[in-house]
């Protein structure tokens, strides 16, 4: 696991605040506008949620995810920090709204 020391990460729009790599890679951060993210793999896919602005808890809930985007991970180094958090950059700036049926 790796904290991320500097926010200034040469993209106050974008930090990773917390990184593992490996077969489990995991973290989450910030988009810089209220919005923060997660991701993980989950069957063979690197899969990032981007949550609404202004959480009240600690951990976000189903409800809480606007955006969502995967990535295979054919063209991911797992175990290089650098692509890892390349491919969450790149995830995060496709991600695509939820779809939220009606009640």
């Amino acid at each position: 696991m790796t904290l991320a020391a500097d926010r200034e990460l040469g993209n106050p729009e974008f930090a990773i605040e917390d990184i593992t790599t490996g077969v489990h890679a995991s973290g989450f951060g910030q988009v810089g506008d209220g919005r923060s993210f997660s991701f993980h793999i989950e069957r063979q896919v690197l899969v990032v949620e981007v949550y609404r602005p202004r959480l009240t808890g600690l951990v976000p809930q189903a409800e809480d995810v606007v955006a969502v985007a995967t990535r295979r991970l054919t063209v991911i180094d797992l175990t290089d920090e650098r692509s890892v958090a390349a491919a969450v950059r790149d995830a995060v700036a496709a991600a695509q709204p939820v779809q939220r049926t009606a009640r």
